[in-house]
């Protein structure tokens, strides 16, 4: 994840239901962080995701930053981030990220990137960076680290998490069963031990999934079991929507009562903090994923 995108009008093949409907971004609150976005040079999944809930966090003067360019290196099925080879990241990037969440004032910064796994360090200096400066800016904002995949490479992973983050989410996106067709270039096992070894690094941990994908319910759960053995505290689930044609299709709608389900069962089986609902991403409500 990185993020989850929202569905396109033109390649829908199944009429969204009511729930899914969302507002379109408007306000002052909205066209200060669209200019300082803008001023500032930033990349943020809010646009490149094509996220539901934009008008809703940028009306209330918070965004996730995307830092390392906006092209990913790999080519998972769901996600709206383009792919291909990544231009060169521009090593300023840590600077201009802090001194726009500084002139946003937000309490609760959430940054997160594409895959760099071109990248010897898969970009974890840049991240350090990042995280370290924000806080030398704004020492009063918490942070959300959203970080990829670092494909067993543990070195940069402990060096993506040192920077002083209160929180570090690393998405497992669908089931095990899913992952071939939806994260092809992932593997189930491989994110749940990264997680576990950010949990024993000492960071709050978090992670997301998309529903509507195939998956059932029993597979849900096991996923929810995986992760509190691997020593996951936040779980987010939201609906996955179509991007374009060109990516893999809804194949299910699923009813806000079995997300309500689901967030029930989630912290019955050991989760700190489900967060469950159609239009749920994973930085949605974030601030509130802090302290728990």
């Amino acid at each position: 994840m990185i993020e989850l995108p929202v569905i396109s009008e033109e390649s829908t093949r199944r009429k969204k239901p009511d729930w899914l409907r969302v507002k379109l971004p408007v306000g002052k609150e909205y066209a200060k962080v669209r200019k300082l976005v803008d001023q500032h040079k930033l990349h943020t999944i809010c646009e490149s995701g094509n996220c539901p809930n934009m008008g809703e966090c940028w009306g209330a003067g918070t965004a996730t930053f995307m830092i390392l360019g906006n092209v990913c290196t790999r080519s998972c099925s769901f996600c709206a981030v383009a792919t291909g080879r990544p231009p060169e990241y521009d090593q300023d990037e840590p600077r201009r990220v802090a001194e726009a969440i500084k002139l946003m004032g937000v309490k609760h910064a959430v940054l997160t990137s594409v895959n760099r796994d071109e990248l010897k360090d898969r970009g974890a200096e840049i991240w350090y960076q990042t995280v370290v400066k924000t806080k030398e800016l704004s020492p009063e904002t918490t942070i959300e680290t959203l970080i990829p995949d670092v494909k067993s490479n543990w070195e940069a992973l402990y060096k993506m998490i040192s920077g002083g983050q209160e929180v570090v989410s690393h998405n497992m996106e669908t089931v095990e069963s899913l992952y071939r067709r939806v994260r092809p270039q992932a593997k189930y096992q491989r994110s749940l031990e990264q997680i576990k070894l950010t949990k024993e690094y000492g960071k709050r941990t978090k992670t997301g999934i998309m529903l509507g994908l195939g998956e059932n319910e029993e597979e849900v759960y096991k996923t929810m079991d995986d992760l509190v053995a691997h020593g996951c505290d936040i779980l987010t689930l939201g609906q996955y929507l179509q991007p374009t044609k060109m990516h893999i299709e809804v194949a299910e709608f699923i009813h806000p009562d079995l997300f309500a389900k689901y967030r029930e069962e989630g912290l019955k089986r050991g989760l700190k903090y489900v967060e469950s609902g159609p239009l749920v991403r994973s930085s949605y409500h974030a601030e509130r994923h802090v302290n728990v």
